[in-house]
């Protein structure tokens, strides 16, 4: 590992990485990962702009049958009309007959602060329920508040570039990552890849950190540059939005048809 040494003293670390992401980049691909056997996560999900070949620009994962969980920042500037969300895929060129496309009904964020990168989580809300099969499923989400020890092995995975210069792959690619402490905040959970260039990096963020195959984390950024063996990779904390993720669940379940109308006509309008 690069980091032999932890900050001294309490305050240093948070003036030190206040001072670090001003150089912070929004979380992307996977850099010196693997190609993930295919639909081996089917609860894996390509957010796409419609219209555009290869459209990927951010992940997903499938929570419930209605609803992705993503990052905020993945459609902060974007009118959801314009996105498909496209489960069950493992090659984002081919045609493939697992693939389930839908539209956003709704968006529900967080008290989402891109100027701080905190709450960068975000539930989308399909326009119909997903047919769960063997080739899509649901993650399993971890109870509210719960820890992640470090030097726990998880998973990292999506279809960015495989290097800040290098092109995108066509099929699902995985990382095994460590949860680390140094330079993280309470708000986030961090991954390093020791002894070698690896990790998440720009184009697709929102995807999923999965830990003793729990949902854990969700994409958020990297700092300075991808893999650069320097910094961790941050992920938002799914643990500490469980319970908001449960209200907005149960909201939707009790909808009426009336209702959810209603709310999927609210998309029209963000």
């Amino acid at each position: 590992m690069t980091h032999s040494r932890r900050p001294s003293g309490p305050a240093l670390a948070p003036i030190l990485l206040a001072a670090l992401l001003g150089g912070a980049a929004r979380a992307a691909e996977i850099v010196g990962g693997r190609a993930a056997e295919p639909h081996s996560r089917p609860y894996m999900v390509s957010l796409q702009r419609r219209g555009f070949p290869g459209g990927h620009f951010c992940g997903g994962t499938l929570i419930h049958p209605r609803f992705v969980l993503t990052a905020a920042h993945c459609l902060r500037d974007m009118n959801p009309l314009l996105v498909s969300v496209v489960l069950g895929v493992h090659d984002l060129q081919a045609s493939e007959p697992t693939q389930q496309r839908f539209s956003v009904a709704r968006l529900f964020e967080n008290n989402y602060d891109p100027e701080e990168n905190l709450n960068d989580v975000l539930l989308l809300q399909l326009d119909r329920p997903a047919t769960l099969n063997d080739q899509v499923a649901v993650a399993q989400l971890p109870e509210q508040n719960q820890v992640v020890p470090q030097d726990t092995r998880c998973l990292a995975m999506g279809w960015g570039r495989l290097g800040t210069r290098e092109p995108l792959p066509r099929v699902l690619q995985e990382l095994n990552v460590t949860v680390v402490t140094f330079l993280c905040r309470p708000h986030n959970l961090c991954t390093f890849v020791p002894r070698r260039r690896a990790g998440i990096c720009f184009g697709d963020s929102g995807g999923p950190l999965i830990c003793n195959g729990v949902l854990q984390g969700v994409d958020s950024f990297v700092i300075r540059a991808c893999a650069t063996t320097h910094h961790p990779d941050f992920f938002a904390r799914v643990s500490l939005y469980v319970d908001w993720i449960r209200s907005v669940l149960a909201g939707a379940e009790g909808a009426g048809p009336q209702r959810r109308h209603q709310m999927e006509a609210e998309v029209s309008e963000t």
